[in-house]
Order: C-alpha cells, then sequence, then structure tokens
C-alpha cells in the first residue's frame, strides 16, 4: 500500500526480457538509505514491484506478464526517469489517499496548460473510468496522488502544484503522451458492492426497508 507521495525521481538502468516478463534495474539514491531489502515493494510510476536485489545505487524488480499488458514498464528504455515510493509503514501519515500501486490502464494527456502558480492537466476518460472520476475526489497518475479539479463526459483535469511538478515526472509530460492511471480504492469497492443492485434501488423499495 502507497499514499501517492513520491519520494525521488529513479533512472531506469536496464529492461532485459525474462520468460514472459521483464527484469528491470532502477538507479535511485534517496529511497535506498540501509532499508529497502529484497522482498520489499516500491511503486514505480504507481506500478507495485517487488525488490528481487539491490545495492547501494539501484535495485532490480521482476516485472510479470500482467504488469507489462496494463503498464508502460515494458516501454521503458535506459536513462528513462520514473516516480519512486516505499511502501507505507503502518505509522506513517497518510498525506495523499491509499494507493494499492494496482494500475488499472492508460490515458493520454490531452493538453497541459500553465497557470498562475500551478498547471493543469487534462486527461482522456473512458466509459469504464467514468464512476470512478467524481470533482474533489482523489485519482493517481503514474503514481502521484491527485485532487480531481473538474470532469467532463469524456476527460477530467487535475490541477499540479509546483513542488509536484518539480518532483515528479509530471512535470515532463505533454499533450500525445499516455499516463498510469489507478482509480480510487473505496469508489472501486463500492461500484463492485452496488453494482448488481444498479437500478433496483427506488423510493417505493427504500421505504419498504424504512427509509
Amino acid at each position: 500500500m502507497f499514499t501517492g507521495l513520491i519520494e525521488e525521481i529513479g533512472e531506469v538502468r536496464s529492461l532485459h526480457p525474462r520468460g514472459d516478463g521483464a527484469r528491470l534495474v532502477v538507479g535511485a539514491r534517496a529511497i535506498l538509505d540501509g532499508t529497502v531489502r529484497t522482498g520489499d515493494s516500491i511503486s514505480i510510476d504507481g506500478a507495485c514491484e517487488t525488490v528481487v536485489a539491490v545495492d547501494g545505487e539501484s535495485f532490480t524488480v521482476e516485472v510479470i506478464r500482467e504488469t507489462l499488458a496494463r503498464t508502460r514498464l515494458g516501454r521503458l528504455k535506459t536513462g528513462d526517469q520514473v516516480n519512486l515510493e516505499r511502501a507505507l509503514k503502518v505509522s506513517d501519515r497518510i498525506g495523499g489517499h491509499l494507493v494499492q500501486g494496482h494500475v488499472d490502464g492508460l490515458l493520454e494527456v490531452m493538453d497541459v496548460r500553465p497557470l498562475a502558480g500551478s498547471w493543469r492537466l487534462r486527461l482522456s476518460l473512458h466509459e469504464s473510468g467514468a464512476p470512478y472520476i467524481v470533482e474533489k475526489g482523489s485519482v493517481a497518475l503514474d503514481g502521484v496522488s491527485l485532487t480531481v479539479a473538474s470532469r467532463a463526459q469524456d476527460s477530467f483535469e487535475v490541477e499540479i502544484i509546483p513542488h509536484t511538478w518539480s518532483h515528479t515526472t509530471l512535470g515532463r509530460r505533454k499533450p500525445g503522451d499516455r499516463v498510469h492511471v489507478e482509480w480510487d480504492l473505496i469508489a472501486k469497492y463500492v461500484r463492485n458492492m452496488l453494482g448488481p443492485h444498479a437500478g433496483r434501488v427506488t423510493v417505493e423499495s427504500l421505504r419498504r426497508a424504512g427509509f
């Protein structure tokens, strides 16, 4: 589990196919402070990966087929930059929102607009993701916890403060780029529980239930 507060921008050292998956080596400094060990979880651009090897300058993960199919990790190149966050401790503050590190898919950046002291990103919104986006709700883009600033039928916008702009890879995104998205965890569970009852809740049924 993560919070969507990026700790460091890492750099891809290498990516090599391994069976149906791939072995990815990422260079880092701040997060490799002596506490990261084999078996730990690290979010790479929002995708939770398990550390299989670590030294003072890099760590290695093995990316499975499912992750390659849902993310851009398999298309990374040496020198690419990625957002990094270590797994949440139970005692930590949740400064963003609860992020699993389970990427739901990719969204296209439609527009990047500088404002006075912030930046506004507009992203595509497919029908499958529409139920999870509400104004002032939460969404994770490339592992970054963000608040939905506005919502249209086929798109939504987020506003990014200068710190996030300069301390994550979002500041390098441009129209046409694709970013990882993870819909809000609570919204997904609520929709899953209420989905079978869609259309069955009426004023009359609520009266019968005592409401």
